[in-house]
């Protein structure tokens, strides 16, 4: 027997359903020509706000499984489970990440649960249910009830209600139906006249053929949507279609900047420094002062300095672009970078929050250039302890432009003379030997930082990121690698760390009730405790007391073998599962200043002071240590929400930057063979980690050849699934494999038929006889 994929079946069911049984002549079973309704009635604004008051109802941000879109969740304000809602009715028309109002179902109504540790969504959790006789899930003791609820009202809609997708054409219908990439997102109505004018005459041509849609309307008696085709993007699979519809789905403004925000920038040009606004400042212009940053990076907002002095101690500077200078509250341009509230990355490109203007000239600490900055500036020992701090503003002229490269090679050799040529530098004033000097003094201090931190207890679960090779002509992916985090990555972030951390405990001595923080929760209590169990099953003794005794334990469980790389990003990614996000917040509206802390880095207070040219958030922390910030308390913590609503729509622009890339490179390139670790095992399939490229992974044992059968069981916490291949000839016996945890196998990543999806395919194991 064989089984189709999802989408196929999906799409099999959707149109089967649309013709029977379409949206506009849907009867009640009373036969009365009413439509049905296929959702409840939203509650009004009174009786939500006395539900809310009583506790009877609950407010939360909804969630929905990318990859099981019947499931979604809302947080507890009651208990360490999520609230689960199932299936599309109980989300009543609300959408991934809406600010919804649930009320709780029955407690008979509850679901029984099973915790499945390495399960993908953040509550990983199986569901028992009464039909479920011959399910090939398996059944343990432990069993305990989750709330579940149904959508009420939608107190904001979050989601964009813009999508990317698939016309589909059905004759004599007034209307084409437009089926989302995301499934997560209903079938929309759209009217035929918004169509191509020959779409209904030839369907065909436009079968891979991107449209943004946006939803328009979606009533309480229709299963789909109703809205508006806004625009073609172009062929899917395609780079810049695809691009497109990824930030319309996620609100990134990527339109060019107003006229009106155009003529907030200084005038006229070339801009100088006016001579009143240097009296004003620290002249810094004859120190040695530099950038690290990526090669390809345009926006530079920090730079660092370092001298020895007389004592045998030393001053060192942060010295960040004075962006505050430039975008004056209360303007257009103010409004514009409010709004958009951070630059969003793509592999190759970047939509900037501030015009070019001000992110790559006049803000940009560009070599051999005046520029306005913040400045803190320290006395330290030589071993990092800090004897006095100045915070003020102050103007540079940076002598170099380092990459991180450059700083390497002269962290790596600090005996050699490195000529001009071979750094690009060339600057009289500061020789690259004094600027050599610096970068040895720093990286030596930030080595004693470091330890420092982690003597203190703390955490940093890093991430695999790609980086991409790109052809600059056709902008394809050439090829792929994990990028390497190197001395001089850790050099430059040291001092940012201590420039944030310093910049938050004086504004907050400042401004107790306006100063903007960020804080990081600690990780959900009952995730944790089920990871320490199942890690004990596993034979890994993990400590998860604090930040650092879990960084502790994941530095010392790994080994030196040349796989474990790979064994501390599969542990990395169980340890994240837990971990909340880290959040803005303004310090006058959360009270408690227990809550003020930030997890990781296991301190009490944190901000974000380093990167105004691309975040919001830093503008206004710039405004608080120039004392021009005027807002209230509560309109601080409003921009807070937006700058995280922004930065997580942002994180996933970038992974969704790097997913398309690295589809094009499979389709392109491949088929990609590598060694893969096993992350989870699940009663079919199991997830990997691509070692060589990084990526993650769904390998589906039925989709897999050779294969004779395959079993699933669990020893204890362990879940193992057990393949038997069929034999090499035709008198040979059945090759068993035990596919668990840390399991190393060899995969096949190969395009598929649909643009830009790719799948992972198990390569047989070689066997001794082989």
């Amino acid at each position: 027997m064989f089984s189709l994929p999802f989408k196929l079946l999906s799409e099999i069911f959707f149109t089967f359903h649309y013709q029977l049984f379409p949206a506009d002549k849907c009867k009640s079973k009373r036969g009365r020509g009413l439509k049905k309704q296929v959702f409840e009635p939203y509650m009004t604004v009174e009786d939500v706000s006395h539900g809310l008051k009583r506790g009877e109802l609950i407010q939360g941000q909804l969630r929905i499984n990318p990859k099981k879109y019947h499931e979604a969740f809302i947080p507890s304000p009651y208990d360490k489970w999520d609230i689960f809602l199932e299936g599309v009715e109980a989300r009543n028309r609300a959408l991934n990440g809406d600010i919804v109002v649930v009320e709780l179902l029955p407690q008979e109504q509850w679901k029984v649960i099973t915790y499945d540790h390495l399960s993908q969504n953040s509550k990983s959790l199986k569901y028992e249910r009464q039909w479920s006789e011959g399910s090939s899930t398996p059944q343990t003791n432990e069993k305990t009830l989750q709330k579940t609820a149904k959508v009420v009202y939608i107190v904001e809609k979050k989601h964009s209600r813009a999508v990317t997708g698939s016309l589909k054409f059905f004759p004599d219908k007034p209307f084409a139906l437009f089926s989302p990439v995301d499934h997560r997102v209903p079938r929309i109505n759209v009217p035929l006249s918004d169509c191509p004018e020959d779409f209904n005459i030839r369907p065909e041509v436009y079968a891979n053929t991107l449209f943004i849609c946006r939803i328009t309307d979606w009533t309480a008696d229709n299963a789909f949507a109703q809205g508006r085709l806004a625009k073609t993007l172009g062929q899917a699979g395609e780079i810049e279609p695809e691009t497109e519809g990824i930030l319309t789905e996620h609100s990134v403004d990527f339109s060019d900047f107003t006229p009106e925000v155009l003529e907030c920038l200084p005038q006229p040009r070339p801009w100088c420094i006016p001579p009143e606004e240097l009296e004003k400042r620290k002249d810094l212009r004859r120190d040695c002062i530099f950038t690290i940053d990526p090669a390809t990076a345009r926006d530079l907002d920090d730079a660092l300095s370092c001298k020895l002095l007389p004592d045998g101690n030393f001053e060192v500077g942060v010295h960040i672009a004075d962006v505050s200078y430039f975008v004056k509250e209360n303007t257009a341009l103010d409004e514009a970078a409010s709004q958009r509230a951070t630059s969003v990355y793509l592999v190759q490109q970047v939509v900037p929050m501030l015009p070019r203007l001000l992110c790559e000239e006049l803000c940009s600490l560009n070599p051999d250039f005046d520029r306005l900055t913040f400045s803190v500036i320290w006395k330290l020992t030589p071993e990092g302890k800090i004897l006095s701090e100045w915070f003020g503003r102050s103007v540079i002229r940076s002598c170099a432009k380092l990459s991180y490269d450059h700083a390497q090679s002269m962290i790596e050799a600090p005996e050699k003379l490195f000529s001009p040529n071979e750094l690009q530098l060339d600057n009289p004033e500061h020789p690259i030997d004094e600027i050599h000097e610096a970068v040895l003094r720093l990286h030596s201090i930030a080595q004693n930082l470091r330890r420092q931190r982690i003597s203190t207890g703390t955490l940093k679960l890093d991430q695999v990121k790609l980086s991409f090779n790109i052809n600059k002509e056709s902008m394809m992916p050439n090829s792929c690698s994990v990028y390497e985090y190197k001395d001089s990555n850790r050099l430059v972030e040291e001092f940012m760390l201590l420039a944030n951390i310093a910049t938050a405990h004086h504004i907050h001595r400042k401004f107790p009730d306006l100063a903007l923080l960020r804080r990081h929760p600690p990780p959900k209590t009952k995730m944790m405790e089920e990871l320490k169990e199942m890690c004990s099953q596993l034979g890994i003794d993990i400590d998860l007391s604090s930040p650092g005794a879990l960084q502790e334990s994941l530095n010392n469980l790994t080994g030196k073998d040349e796989y474990s790389a790979a064994r501390k990003a599969v542990l990395t990614h169980l340890c994240s599962r837990p971990m909340q996000m880290a959040l803005y917040f303004c310090s006058g509206v959360l009270k408690n200043e227990q809550l003020f802390k930030h997890y990781a880095l296991n301190i009490p207070l944190y901000t974000h002071f380093t990167s105004p040219i691309r975040r919001y958030a830093d503008i206004i922390v710039h405004r608080l240590l120039a004392e021009l910030h005027v807002a209230v308390s509560q309109e601080v913590e409003k921009q807070a929400l937006h700058c995280n609503n922004k930065k997580m729509l942002a994180k996933r622009v970038w992974e969704l930057s790097s997913e398309l890339f690295f589809g094009l490179l499979v389709r392109e390139s491949g088929p990609l063979d590598s060694a893969a670790m096993v992350m989870r095992v699940l009663d079919q399939s199991f997830d990997v980690l691509v070692i060589k490229y990084g990526v993650q992974k769904r390998v589906y044992c039925k989709a897999t050849k050779s294969l004779q059968s395959f079993r699933y069981h669990q020893v204890g916490k362990k879940s193992e699934l057990t393949l038997v291949w069929l034999p090499e000839n035709q008198d040979g016996p059945p090759f068993e494999q035990v596919i668990s945890i840390f399991s190393l196998v060899e995969v096949q990543l190969t395009s598929e038929g649909s643009p830009l999806k790719y799948t992972a395919l198990l390569k047989r194991p070689q066997t001794n006889g082989a």
